[in-house]
């Protein structure tokens, strides 16, 4: 039996379609993702906390879910909407299909929509707020609270997904992933040790480390640089998250302080933050980028990189402080895809080298990080 299901943007329009997934309402920044594949990783990566995501891709869903492709331990995105929700489940990995997934974590879904004309208003109009709800169809009453969401600017949506206290973790990687080199997954009390701050951590990146022979430790993204020294770290990492970098004060002051004292990688919100702890300044990007194929030029190798990437925010290239140096710049728009610190030992990226697009351009960070420990 079908539902109707309405998504409202905050300039009066509405689109209408079929619910899947969990019924109710949710509101956030409606955005969208241009993979064709990985929805899985996307629903649990809790960057994607407060928005909607839109997958440009038609049909969804053809191959199911399974344990194993998740980067957290939950869905953290407000609503999931696509053209066309596969009915059939076919991969010998599937353990479930992705309508009960949604339900069972309580994630709206609308299909049956033009997401090429959503795709397309977001891109001309840029990154706007909406309401999608499977109880309240009524258009004024829709727009009215679409135009009355908070949004993601001036958010501190960190403290909505990091953990609570420290982790010791000790997954690999999945045999599914292959490495140019591949290193015995088998870590001992005197390896390297990494703190990992968690600022909305996507478990790809803890797997890397721990496949690369690293002690890790995961802190909450609130912890201060007294608390990661006490850890006696080799390094430490900076995670991906969600939202606006700039209210997020405290994770800042701990970077600036943890700066020349232990090697520092970044990624995502991650590079961010260093950015912001050096003394740059970040701006909102008109829509974002997020998708599996960014072209991204790495000006040391002269190489181009095809990338993962989710973000909203970005780094001004215009007022970087002279310590800072731009490593990797974005094709498509000539965003900042990289830094290195002239003097201290510490390099972050926009995009994601955890995530296999490439599918493994840019495995090479994580080993120039182990390398620096």
């Amino acid at each position: 039996m079908t539902k109707t299901a309405k998504l409202a943007f905050q300039d009066g329009t509405i689109y209408t379609g079929t619910a899947f997934g969990a019924h109710g309402e949710v509101q956030g920044e409606v955005c969208f993702n241009t993979s064709m594949t990985g929805y899985q990783e996307i629903l649990t990566d809790p960057s994607y906390r407060g928005q909607m995501v839109t997958m440009t891709y038609p049909q969804i869903g053809n191959y199911g879910v399974n344990a194993e492709d998740v980067e957290s331990h939950k869905p953290h995105l407000a609503g999931f909407i696509v053209r066309e929700r596969s009915r059939l489940v076919s991969n010998f990995r599937a353990d479930g299909a992705l309508d009960d997934y949604l339900a069972r974590y309580g994630v709206v879904g609308l299909e049956g929509i033009d997401t090429r004309a959503l795709v397309r208003r977001i891109r001309i109009h840029g990154a706007m707020n909406g309401v999608l709800s499977t109880i309240d169809l009524d258009d004024v009453s829709l727009v009215s609270k679409a135009r009355a969401c908070p949004g993601l600017l001036g958010r501190d949506l960190v403290r909505e997904v990091i953990p609570d206290k420290p982790i010791a973790w000790n997954e690999p990687l999945s045999p599914w992933t292959k490495l140019k080199e591949e290193i015995p997954q088998k870590v001992t009390v005197d390896a390297p040790h990494v703190v990992a701050l968690d600022y909305g951590l996507k478990w790809n990146i803890a797997r890397h480390l721990f496949s690369l022979g690293c002690r890790v430790t995961i802190l909450p993204g609130t912890a201060t640089a007294d608390e990661v020294l006490a850890q006696k770290p080799d390094g430490v990492f900076l995670s991906n998250g969600p939202g606006d970098p700039e209210p997020l004060h405290y994770a800042q002051d701990c970077i600036r302080n943890l700066l020349g004292k232990k090697p520092i990688f970044g990624i995502c919100l991650g590079h961010q933050l260093l950015a912001l702890a050096c003394g740059a300044k970040t701006y909102k990007l008109k829509f974002g980028h997020r998708g599996a194929n960014q072209p991204v030029w790495n000006h040391d190798t002269k190489k181009v990189e095809i990338t993962t990437q989710n973000h909203g925010f970005a780094v001004a290239p215009e007022n970087l402080p002279p310590e800072l140096e731009v490593t990797h710049k974005n094709l498509n728009d000539e965003t900042v895809e990289g830094l290195r610190h002239k003097t201290h030992p510490a390099f972050s990226v926009q995009y994601h080298p955890e995530a296999s697009a490439g599918p493994h351009d840019s495995h090479y960070l994580f080993e120039q990080f182990r390398a620096m420990l």
